[in-house]
């Protein structure tokens, strides 16, 4: 995330617009209505104000390209799931992670190497 001492906030019709862009970029607001057509009945004008919006907060860059603007993003996917998640944690479990990944552990179904991996990682952190 190039602004990464900056927090987006990224609202949920904004993670739509921004999903389209992390998968298909440089992207147009044509191209992003005709991806959210069948989830959203967005119009043209809508698109463009969420894309001004991402501009504006500084998750997208735009260049315009003859008659249309094309919009790359900014911020990656990783940064702003990592912003949502702590965003989460911070509002719902008082800024504890460790009850949420407790939870997440006991509840989720683990692969042999998806528990290998919490091993590494919590023996990383005895060290």
């Amino acid at each position: 995330m190039n602004r990464s001492r900056k927090q987006i906030r990224i609202t949920d019709a904004e993670w739509d617009v921004l999903s389209i862009a992390w998968k298909k970029e440089p992207v147009a607001a044509s191209e992003i209505v005709e991806a959210v057509a069948k989830q959203r009945k967005w119009s043209l004008a809508t698109v463009r104000t969420l894309l001004t919006r991402l501009v504006n907060k500084g998750a997208l860059r735009a260049e315009k390209e003859g008659r249309r603007f094309l919009y790359w993003p900014i911020v990656s996917m990783e940064a702003c799931i990592r912003q949502e998640s702590r965003s989460f944690i911070d509002r719902v479990f008082g800024g504890a992670p460790s009850s949420i990944i407790l939870d997440l552990v006991k509840e989720t179904e683990l692969t042999k190497e998806d528990i290998k991996e919490l091993r590494r990682i919590l023996k990383e952190k005895e060290q």
